[in-house]
């Protein structure tokens, strides 16, 4: 039996590695923002796709009777904006969308090129993010906020992220009540 258990014993470390192990695999370089990045770009592609889907009737809908709630296209316009809005100041430049309104638009191809624009400007500033960069102070945008506290590169993309996946949400509910299968529903997703 004494023989058996230190066969068991040793087979047993032949199958566990030398390394210590943590439960946890290693981050690679920019964990953060490389995590920050794939939840981003993997949502984009549902809000966009959501977009494509829903036919254009479906557009002017919303998902009840209460006329403060937005319509579809509403939502996507509402989108289209709150990108550009959000990417424009963390890249510390003028929005490049000021002064028109996604919201307005009618017709699916004009809120889809919209949408698929702010989020065309969104890519570049996800995708040159690094963790050290996500933790520069962003300027402050006039001086009436100069008192307020530093802004984060990345608490305005977390917001951004979060936003983008909540109205996605919005975005399924319209989808299921015309018994459309949202984009994260689909197979292999």
């Amino acid at each position: 039996m004494k023989s058996f258990f230190l066969l068991m014993l040793f087979g047993f470390a032949l199958v566990v590695p030398a390394e210590p192990q943590t439960g946890q695999q290693t981050p690679g370089k920019d964990p953060l923002t490389t995590f920050l990045r794939a939840r981003y770009t993997r949502d984009r592609n549902f809000i966009a796709g959501a977009a494509e889907k829903m036919p254009e009737q479906f557009y002017g809908m919303r998902p009840g009777p209460q006329t403060e709630v937005r319509t579809f296209g509403e939502l996507v316009g509402h989108l289209a904006n709150y990108n550009f809005l959000v990417c424009s100041n963390v890249k510390g430049e003028k929005n490049p969308n000021e002064g028109n309104d996604f919201e307005k638009l009618q017709g699916k191809a004009q809120l889809v090129k919209a949408l698929n624009d702010a989020f065309s400007y969104c890519d570049s500033v996800y995708g040159s993010l690094t963790d050290a960069s996500a933790m520069e102070p962003l300027p402050a945008p006039s001086q009436k906020d100069a008192g307020r506290p530093v802004q984060l590169r990345v608490n305005l993309l977390i917001f951004n992220y979060a936003h983008n996946y909540e109205h996605y949400g919005n975005m399924v509910t319209y989808m299921r009540i015309k018994s459309i299968v949202p984009p994260s529903s689909e197979p292999g997703h």
